[in-house]
């Protein structure tokens, strides 16, 4: 954009001068009044074809004869202007979209988010505060195009995410989980039907606008269902009966400029602190950070019920969760004490 502006300044300049150079070679050569002299430049430059608004002496045919050339000249500057910025845009729209293509081809353990409205922009900046790898579905090129300007990194696919060959192409069979945060309910179904059907095992979280659809929601396939009008009512009636605990999990649930956060952490086989107590793991004096709660694994590989504020003699083993809460510092080093 900044070399079309460039060239098109350019085009503009040499235009301007030879407007101004033909009305004085005019005026001052040939003799002619201010007047006759400007509008014979722009019908000689323009090659408009109208009548010589006097007489033309050798003098004047001269200067004609060279306004008509560098007219010409100027006019066909300007097409290859016109002509090279579109074809530019058209190859910058190309290769951006095969550069996209490329990088989802190498994506895995992502989330895929379909819709990026409102709601979806705040997922991203929470996938994005957390360094989670995501790939956002959408169809509409002007949301798409917003998205873009608001997060640079962003992997954008602009198609139709009710599609089963669009969840395809962004390689849900790799993915994590997926968000359904469409405008309607009904494409929400819709993606999660197609979802739990490519990939079983996927994480699906979805947004129902009526909560009559929440049900459904859970038949197609989704593993949580989000109601923001039921989740708006139960929070404005928090916050008037209990509103220190609000603002505390505000500060632990927002990523605003806050460093403070809940996250869970996996216990996978081989790492450094299963088969240890809490006491002997030291998570608070390597990490600083809290936990706050674990959930083990039952003999059949079920997760059992939380245990909250577990003490020190807390058995950390393989498949637990903990709740962990810290600033992303102290998150990223407990991540990569536990890592096998």
């Amino acid at each position: 954009m900044r070399r079309f502006a460039f060239r098109f300044a350019w085009v503009i300049g040499f235009a301007v001068l030879l407007l101004v150079a033909g009305t004085m070679a005019f005026q001052f050569i040939a003799g002619w009044s201010f007047q006759d002299s400007l509008w014979m430049t722009v019908i000689t430059v323009t090659a408009v074809g109208y009548e010589e608004v006097r007489a033309m002496g050798p003098a004047a045919k001269v200067i004609a004869a060279v306004l008509l050339i560098g007219g010409i000249t100027m006019m066909g500057l300007w097409f290859a202007v016109l002509t090279s910025a579109i074809v530019e845009m058209d190859l910058a729209q190309v290769f951006r979209i095969r550069r996209t293509m490329k990088k989802i081809e190498q994506l895995k353990n992502h989330v895929v988010v379909c819709g990026a409205g409102r709601t979806g922009r705040q997922v991203i900046r929470e996938l994005t505060e957390a360094d989670t790898p995501y790939l956002v579905v959408e169809r509409s090129a002007e949301r798409a195009e917003y998205l873009h300007r608001e997060f640079p990194d962003a992997l954008v696919l602009e198609d139709d995410a009710t599609r089963d060959e669009t969840l395809v192409v962004a390689r849900i069979g790799t993915a994590r989980g997926l968000v359904a945060c469409l405008s309607q309910d009904t494409d929400n179904l819709f993606v999660c039907l197609s979802a739990r059907d490519l990939q079983p095992n996927l994480n699906i979280v979805a947004r129902a606008y009526d909560e009559q659809t929440m049900q459904k929601l859970y038949i197609a396939g989704a593993d949580h269902v989000v109601s923001p009008n039921l989740t708006g009512g139960i929070r404005m009636a928090a916050m008037m009966l209990r509103p220190e605990v609000v603002s505390f999990l505000d500060v632990v649930t927002r990523g605003d400029g806050l460093t403070l956060r809940l996250e869970e952490i996996r216990i996978h086989a081989g790492s450094p602190i299963a088969g240890k107590t809490l006491s002997e793991a030291h998570i608070p004096q390597k990490t600083g950070l809290i936990v706050i709660a674990m959930r083990h694994l039952d003999q059949r590989d079920r997760e059992g019920p939380w245990s909250y504020n577990p003490g020190p003699q807390e058995e950390v083993r393989v498949g637990d969760v903990m709740i962990v809460m810290g600033n992303t510092d102290q998150i990223a080093r407990l991540r990569r004490e536990t890592q096998p």
